[in-house]
This record gives structure tokens, C-alpha cells and sequence, in this order.
């Protein structure tokens, strides 16, 4: 595979991590946390939002070193294998998240939620995919 190909992709998928964290700012409102976060104790509510800040700026930080970096994620060394690594596995245990665990009996109903879902889904499968290639590459299995 063409390693400019992939140094490209990686760079539009930080261009897609960016464009999550922007969009994840509008979940809270959308699935109405304030009010389904309310009934827990305030130390349940504290680690939530904790754990939602922290998961955005994973998502922020996977962006900036993929814009930034997307040429050094592709050069074989130590560093580069493991953050594709990182990345890849950290998006495909999300899409398992999201087929094996997550209840949808209660998600938001209408076309909105379901063409947000899946914009969503092709997402993360695109990160996915493009960091567990440019892990491949990196150690020289493509």
C-alpha cells in the first residue's frame, strides 16, 4: 500500500476527530443527560462527566496528533506502531461496544437519530480501519 495513501487518510481521519468533538458537544442536550443524569448521586453524575471530558479529549488529541503528525504515525518506528495501535484498537472495541453491549431500547427514535448513528458508526469503522492499516504498515505486513 502506498504510504502517502494512508498518511493522507490519517490526516482527514484527525480532520474527523475534530468534527467529533465538535459534534459530541450537542450529545448532552440531544439525549437529554441533564435530566437522566439527575435521579444518580452526585458522586455517579461527577464520574460521568469526568469520564465524558476524558473520552473527548482522547477524541481531541487522537485529531491534533493525526493533522499534526499523520506523516510521523507512518514511519515504522516504536511510537508509530504503538499510537496506530492505540487508535485502531481503541476505535474497533468501540464499534463492539456499540453492537454487543449497548441497549437500544430506550435510544432517541426518528431519522435524525438514526442518520446520527449511523454517520457515527461509518466513523468510527473509518478510524478503525485507518489506524489498524497504518499499523500493518508500520510493522511492514503490508
Amino acid at each position: 500500500m502506498d504510504a502517502r495513501l494512508i498518511e493522507f487518510a490519517i490526516f482527514y481521519s484527525g480532520i474527523g476527530h475534530f468534527g467529533l468533538c465538535l459534534g459530541s458537544l450537542a450529545i448532552p442536550k440531544a439525549l437529554k443527560w441533564k435530566s437522566q443524569l439527575s435521579a444518580l448521586s452526585p458522586l455517579i453524575r461527577q464520574m460521568f462527566w469526568t469520564y465524558a471530558g476524558y473520552i473527548l479529549i482522547i477524541n481531541l488529541s487522537f485529531g491534533i496528533l493525526s493533522v499534526f503528525g499523520s506523516d510521523e504515525m507512518i514511519n515504522h518506528s516504536f511510537l508509530a506502531k504503538g499510537i496506530t495501535l492505540l487508535i485502531g484498537m481503541y476505535w474497533f472495541v468501540r464499534v463492539l461496544i456499540q453492537f454487543v453491549y449497548f441497549d437500544r431500547a430506550q435510544a432517541p427514535k426518528g431519522t435524525i437519530f438514526l442518520l446520527g448513528e449511523i454517520a457515527l458508526i461509518a466513523l468510527f469503522v473509518t478510524f478503525t480501519i485507518t489506524y489498524l492499516t497504518a499499523f500493518l504498515i508500520n510493522i511492514e505486513w503490508l
